[in-house]
């Protein structure tokens, strides 16, 4: 029986996928640092920005799952499958994913905080940037 509501779950299987692809980030950061590349720097600021988006957005689930009092652990793995459960009204549900699917799932994600650490941010511009950009700058 289905006990969590399907925002619930959506919210806490994103919750769950981000905290594996910040793992994988991790991982892949200590592999460029540790790897004969001739240019690091490029591919570790990329890492880097891609951590501090997911973390931002895995830091605000984590409050919204607080207020839910929603919670997902892991419970079992085998060499195909690996359970979860999703503690939610006094209630668990336990549900089963195919590993590989799991990798697709983080994979998207990725590629998805790597579009969005390339985006220009507002907050990394400077007041001047911004106004100048706005036409409200100084004029020369």
């Amino acid at each position: 029986m289905r006990y969590l509501k399907k925002s619930e779950l959506d919210l806490a299987s994103r919750y769950l996928f981000l905290s594996m692809a910040i793992t994988v980030i991790r991982q892949d950061r200590k592999h460029f640092e540790q790897g004969k590349f001739k240019i690091k720097e490029p591919y570790m600021e990329m890492l880097g920005r891609m951590e501090l988006e997911a973390r931002k957005e895995r830091r605000e689930l984590k409050y919204r799952m607080e207020r839910l009092k929603l919670q997902v652990v892991e419970s079992g793995r085998n060499d195909s499958f690996t359970s979860f459960l999703f503690l939610a009204h006094g209630y668990e549900e336990k549900r089963n994913y195919f590993n590989p699917a799991i990798r697709k799932k983080v994979e998207l994600i990725l590629f998805e905080l790597m579009k969005r650490s390339q985006q220009p941010s507002r907050e990394m511009e400077t007041p001047q940037k911004v106004a100048m950009s706005s036409g409200d700058g100084p004029q020369e």
